[in-house]
């Protein structure tokens, strides 16, 4: 069952990884630093910026019809990339 599982986040994680390509938008790290915030402007912004990206990649998840261990990887490895982590 273990091994099951692993096979199929293994494959969704190389089917998302092939079918996103290269990211067009900048990361919310790349985009903080570009607009050169600093403290509490800087906090606020992140945090924004990490729920939409949680959204965004909850969707996508959704729109890919994942769930359990899947879906958690799946979004877990979306958000980072968001934030840029």
């Amino acid at each position: 069952m273990i091994r099951i599982i692993t096979a199929v986040v293994a494959t969704v994680a190389l089917t998302s990884f092939y079918a996103a390509g290269p990211s067009l938008a900048a990361s919310c790290k790349e985009e903080a630093a570009k607009r050169k915030l600093a403290g509490a402007a800087m906090t606020s912004f992140m945090s924004k910026c990490e729920r939409e990206a949680q959204e965004a990649c909850d969707t996508k998840a959704g729109s890919q019809k994942l769930a359990g261990a899947a879906k958690t990887s799946f979004t877990k490895k979306c958000v980072t990339e968001a934030v840029g982590g």
